[in-house]
């Protein structure tokens, strides 16, 4: 009989090392989110590493600024030490510097050098870290002009920047940074082309005068257009400017103030060139890594099952069998699949093939015999006695009953094949009770022994068919009575029938549920009852075997037992 397609064989059902690959295995959901969200943060990672490298080109350039910034605060205090102990002795400006960071720290505004309010863990120190953020920070405007003022700049501070205007004017040569110096009212004293004019208006300055490092970023005069390629940076449009507060003890004497146009990012990638290359290099493995990862574990499996369907298609067995490597759950489950399929229609094949042979051996042997019966009474009935003639007509009439048996057998064994899992549910030995009157006559009795209800999952029809084929099966092999006990055991309905009949020799036990194998063929037995109740059995989730006894042949079927 062709085996149930709901119940997978054993060969490929899956062990438990298989069950938890299975489960380790990567979703095809999984895999295809996870290559999208790659593809999609690629570019977005480019731009992130865009923004945090120019971010890290601003902080670089204002760390240098800051050490320009303090090289010449230095310069600038011992130039104005140096002209107090000089031509400016007894000067008493001093007291305006304390008196302005006084006014600057009653306002609310922090007289920290650090610009946070912390002090360093050794005096003896003064670090500034950079504080611009590009993420963080407001990028303003364009520096604002400077003004003058009508009081005159500090005297002592505007010697001092006619000292520091040579060295400035050297080291701008090599540095590229704006350099002003201011006296504590904000007025330039040295550096560009702006000495005399107040700054004091202008935010960083402004800020710096309460004693605190101030830092910001401004939109940059261009002196021509930018190049497309410059819009992937912010870096060619800004300038940094940074003022630091020259505090002498208590007092503020000036500012030095700095700026400078960070380095373009695209400009610091060509200097970069090896870099940029590595980058792109890993980008491309990354590429790679992701084309592979699709490959192996959708299209390698999916061209392996498209190469086994071909070579199934030419009748080659073994590929059958589930994939080595199917990649992921989907995959697997597909494989498995396609594998019990294969199984399933191979054996359904196999059972085609088989039955054919058999039908055809079937009705072979009476269509011979009705031929060959026929042909003699047309060549010679008039020379036959009439017990001779009513001998051949007898074996005509016997050997049509047999095709009529078969043909209504195979009917019944088609619809059973067919037979679907139903949801009806009756009372096995109620049902059978009732119906033990009908196979009860002709010197052949049937008992049931049933003493409680016993719910099975099967429809009556299918019980009729068990209990008319067991009890023709017992007819057939000499029994004149036949017992049928029911029970519950566990989850299971038990049906016994016994017989007191020839029973079934140990060469048979194998052979008897072989569709058309039959021991009684002379006595009309067509080989199918067995294997009809057997694929009833089957259809609804049961089985039936052969229980060895010494008289009489005995069975035990069972079944699903209902709620």
């Amino acid at each position: 009989m062709p085996a149930d397609p709901t119940v997978q064989p054993a060969e490929y059902q899956p062990s438990a090392i298989r069950r938890l690959r299975s489960r380790l295995r990567p979703r095809l959901r999984t895999i295809l989110i996870g290559l999208n969200l790659a593809v999609l943060i690629l570019p977005l990672g480019s731009i992130f590493f865009f923004r945090i490298y120019e971010n890290q080109l601003v902080q670089e350039t204002e760390r240098e600024l800051i050490a320009q910034a303090a090289f010449i605060a230095a310069v600038y205090e011992r130039e104005i030490d140096e002209l107090r102990a000089g031509p400016f002795a007894g000067t008493d400006a001093g007291k305006e510097y304390g008196r302005r960071i006084e006014t600057a720290t009653k306002s609310g505004r922090s007289g920290s050098l650090y610009g946070s309010g912390r002090q360093p863990a050794d005096p003896y120190y003064t670090v500034i870290d950079p504080q611009l953020d590009l993420a963080a920070v407001r990028i303003l405007a364009p520096r604002p002009a400077g003004y003058y003022l009508r009081t005159p700049p500090d005297p002592v501070a505007e010697a001092a920047g006619v000292r520091l205007m040579p060295i400035l004017r050297k080291a701008q040569r090599t540095t590229l940074s704006g350099m002003r110096v201011l006296d504590y009212n904000g007025t330039v004293v040295a550096g560009g082309n702006e000495i005399g004019k107040s700054f004091m208006h202008i935010t960083e300055v402004e800020q710096a005068a309460s004693g605190r490092y101030a830092s910001v970023v401004r939109e940059r005069y261009l002196d021509q257009v930018a190049p497309p390629l410059a819009s992937l940076s912010r870096g060619t449009g800004i300038r940094v400017f940074i003022v630091l507060p020259v505090i002498q003890g208590e007092n503020l004497i000036g500012f030095v103030y700095l700026s400078r146009t960070p380095k373009s990012v695209l400009k610091h990638m060509y200097a970069e060139g090896d870099k940029i290359i590595l980058a792109g290099l890993t980008i491309l493995a990354l590429s790679l890594i992701l084309a592979f990862v699709t490959s192996s574990r959708i299209a390698r499996p999916i061209n392996q099952l498209i190469d086994r369907t071909r070579r199934l298609a030419a009748g080659e067995k073994t590929a059958m069998e589930p994939l080595e490597r199917p990649g992921t759950r989907e995959m697997t489950q597909l494989s498995e699949s396609f594998a019990h399929m294969a199984s399933a229609l191979q054996q359904r094949s196999d059972y085609i093939r088989d039955f054919a042979s058999h039908v055809s051996h079937e009705f072979k042997t009476p269509l011979a015999s009705i031929t060959g019966a026929v042909e003699l009474l047309r060549d010679h009935g008039d020379d036959m006695s009439e017990e001779e003639r009513s001998r051949f007509l007898d074996n005509i009439t016997q050997d049509g009953d047999r095709l009529r048996r078969l043909v209504t057998r195979l009917l019944e064994l088609a619809r059973v094949d067919n037979l679907e899992p139903t949801s009806d549910t009756i009372d096995v030995a109620e049902t059978l009770k009732v119906m033990q009157w009908a196979y009860s006559g002709s010197g052949f009795k049937v008992g049931v022994d049933a003493p409680q209800p016993a719910p099975a999952a099967m429809s009556r029809d299918g019980l009729e068919m068990i209990m008319s084929n067991m009890a023709d099966n017992a007819r057939q092999h000499g029994a004149g009575s036949m017992n049928v006990r029911v029970r519950n055991v566990d989850t299971d309905v038990e049906i016994q029938f016994t017989d007191d009949g020839e029973g079934v020799s140990p060469a048979n036990r194998e052979k008897i549920f072989t569709p058309f194998f039959t021991t009684r063929r002379e006595n009309g037995g067509t080989g199918l009852g067995l294997g009809i109740v057997s694929s009833v059995t089957d259809a609804h989730g049961g089985s039936i075997e052969l229980i060895e006894r010494k008289d009489g042949a005995r069975f035990l079927i069972r079944l699903k037992r209902a709620a």
